[in-house]
């Protein structure tokens, strides 16, 4: 529910700055985005006040956000497999075995141990 809010709060404030062409036949007033930013956050706290009135109402939506995070997992699960099933290699070419033998770097400010 947070992130909707935010979302909702950013995508006002992105609104505010892009210029719509009103032309001259505008029948609405005028609005700064002061005021604006000030109606957009009245409404904020509206909507996150809204838990403490009607708690039924969050629990619903806690419990569709988290539906659809899982079938938002589920779909990319399935997009990932259904690519990799036609895109990934079919472990022909699997990492070969690395040598045991530690790698060494030599910066030359140091003596290498013997």
């Amino acid at each position: 529910m947070g992130f909707i809010i935010k979302s909702i709060f950013w995508l006002s404030l992105v609104l505010l700055v892009i210029p719509f062409g009103t032309g001259s036949g505008s029948q609405g007033e005028a609005v700064s985005p002061v005021e604006a930013l000030v109606a957009a956050r009245g409404a904020i706290q509206d909507v996150a006040g809204m838990c403490a009135r009607k708690p039924d109402v969050c629990e619903t939506g806690k419990a569709a956000l988290h539906t659809i995070g899982v079938r938002a997992r589920e779909g990319a699960k399935f997009a990932y497999e259904a690519l990799d099933s036609r895109y990934g290699e079919d472990g022909a070419t699997a990492a070969a075995p690395r040598d045991q033998v530690a790698d060494v770097i030599a910066t030359g400010s140091v003596a290498p141990a013997r």
